[in-house]
């Protein structure tokens, strides 16, 4: 078997290559996103482009799987969800697919996901000790939820890929320093698949992700924050407060939007990252700070609830505060005059 570093060099590489493959294919199949009112782009640019890291990240967990380094329960949850998600969000890519049977889809790959783990373990919450058969249905909705809140979140040229490497990378630290340098694998491959991917999307993006590519990263991203419950709570909680940027800006827009009795289904803009890149003038500054954001704030925090015994809760309280502020001076929700 490859080593890991080989392995990681492989997967980024055919991440990077597949990427220009399926751009190629995008520009011939005319899928290209066409500057609009609702657009954070100014350039009519191909999509689909994250169906590359699909196709990386699988094809390398299937070699582990196939060599006995990951548990059958594990590949299956990850590649089993993440190929669903990936196939609906590939079908809307190339034609629009109803919210509805969108959901049904969605809802299906994280019910696989849960029954390829075996539920949850018990969690502490708040200090208390909160049985599996209580979390499972707010499980279902939160992979639900990441997973189109990350398609949300992706509207700016970087912003998905660079969030997705830096939280796995931060995980992959807290697991490390946790004790638990085992779990690493997965998620420093997923980096890999995005990092090869990102090269191409980086501002200024020369293709976009489209709903496979952003769709596939959120319930990856979830499934492995479930997964890590198994090692104890406060590695769920250190994934909650790593993924904080996007929950928190995802989530508040959606709230005062639905305040403001908007179409919460509809395209918009209001994100207070979309606000802030406007005000910015450009896609970097954005991207960047989501990244030292992340690294300066998020991962201490995270750090200090695996390591040093800070409750989980409580540290995602913590966490949040100041993203809920910054979002509400970026104008998450309101949308522009």
């Amino acid at each position: 078997m490859l080593s890991t570093g080989w392995l990681l060099l492989a997967v980024g590489l055919g991440s990077f290559v597949l990427t220009a493959v399926i751009r190629r294919y995008a520009l011939w199949r005319s899928m290209v996103d066409i500057p609009g009112a609702r657009s954070s782009h100014s350039v009519p640019t191909p999509r689909g482009g994250g169906v590359a890291i699909v196709c990386a990240y699988l094809l390398a967990l299937t070699l582990l799987w196939s060599q006995g380094v990951m548990a059958a329960s594990d590949y299956l949850a990850l590649a089993g969800a993440g190929l669903l998600v990936a196939v609906v969000g590939f079908m809307d890519d190339h034609r629009h697919i109803p919210a509805r049977w969108r959901l049904l889809g969605h809802f299906a790959a994280a019910g696989w996901a849960l029954s390829c783990l075996g539920g949850l373990p018990t969690m502490v919450v708040g200090g208390l000790p909160v049985g599996p058969w209580i979390l499972l249905p707010f499980a279902l909705f939160y992979l639900v939820w990441l997973l189109n809140l990350y398609n949300f979140m992706d509207g700016i040229d970087g912003i998905a890929g660079v969030e997705a490497i830096v939280v796995c990378l931060a995980m992959c630290l807290v697991y490390t320093l946790g004790g638990h340098a085992q779990a690493i694998t997965a998620p420093l491959l997923l980096a890999a698949a995005v990092a090869g991917f990102l090269i191409w999307n980086f501002p200024p993006a020369k293709i976009f992700m489209g709903d496979a590519g952003s769709g596939f990263l959120g319930i990856a991203l979830g499934v492995l924050s479930l997964q890590s419950a198994w090692q104890g709570s406060a590695y769920f909680w250190a994934w909650l407060i790593v993924l904080g940027v996007f929950i928190v800006d995802a989530t508040v827009t959606l709230l005062r939007r639905l305040f403001n009795g908007e179409k919460v289904y509809e395209a918009h803009r209001s994100h207070a990252y979309q606000h802030a890149a406007r005000g910015y003038k450009g896609h970097l500054p954005v991207t960047l700070a989501v990244a030292a954001i992340t690294v300066g704030w998020l991962v201490p925090v995270a750090l200090c609830v695996t390591v040093l015994g800070l409750d989980g809760l409580l540290g995602v309280v913590i966490a949040y505060c100041p993203l809920i502020l910054l979002c509400i001076k970026f104008k998450a929700g309101q949308a522009d005059a």
